[in-house]
């Protein structure tokens, strides 16, 4: 790891799991720990690239650690890593990645790997990410007719198709690796 390593804050509050994600990450990334949403909220700053967000959590939640992070403005890729499965509330959520536990190291690094390269592309781009994790979590956990019901899938599903239709031309931006990610998000979603 050099001073120049992307920085990762791992929010957990199970200690022993937020070390071992840390553990993980430490060769490659900065990595801060925190086991509460109010020592996250004093962990982050404008240095931090990745937050890996726990989203249950006694005191201030995740959802309330996240909500905080984007009115503040800080520019980092946040994933929520948790075991709650996705609710269509995740729609209106700014995460950029939703990853439901198990995780193992292999995951891990690719999860903030992942993150890490997003930031090298526009906004647009991240928002498209940011797209097809939600949909594709939604479409992995819901029934089909729960999906057809709800007007924010729909509004949802609408938006991202239109916004797919750019793929061609942002793939010169992506590395092959991001490129088949995003695309493996693009496949679970039935277009």
């Amino acid at each position: 790891m050099t001073s120049s390593s992307p920085c990762v804050l791992v929010v957990e509050d199970e200690t022993e799991l937020a070390e071992l994600f840390a553990e993980w990450l430490s060769g490659e990334y900065d990595v801060r720990v925190a086991t509460t949403g109010e020592e996250a909220l004093d962990k982050i700053d404008d240095s931090v690239d990745v937050v890996l967000l726990d989203r249950l959590m006694p005191g201030i939640s995740g959802d309330e650690v996240l909500e905080t992070i984007r009115d503040e403005g800080y520019d980092c890729r946040v994933a929520m890593v948790t075991a709650v499965e996705p609710d269509f509330d995740v729609l209106e959520m700014g995460f950029d990645d939703y990853v439901v536990k198990p995780l193992f190291r292999e995951d891990i690094h690719q999860l903030v790997r992942g993150l890490v390269e997003r930031n090298a592309y526009d906004k647009r781009l991240s928002e498209l990410f940011a797209s097809a994790s939600k949909l594709a979590a939604l479409e992995s956990h819901k029934q089909p007719q729960e999906l057809e019901g709800s007007e924010e899938y729909q509004r949802a599903r609408a938006s991202f198709e239109r916004a797919s239709e750019r793929i061609e031309e942002l793939e010169d931006e992506m590395s092959e690796e991001d490129f088949e990610a995003v695309f493996y998000d693009f496949d679970r979603i039935d277009l």
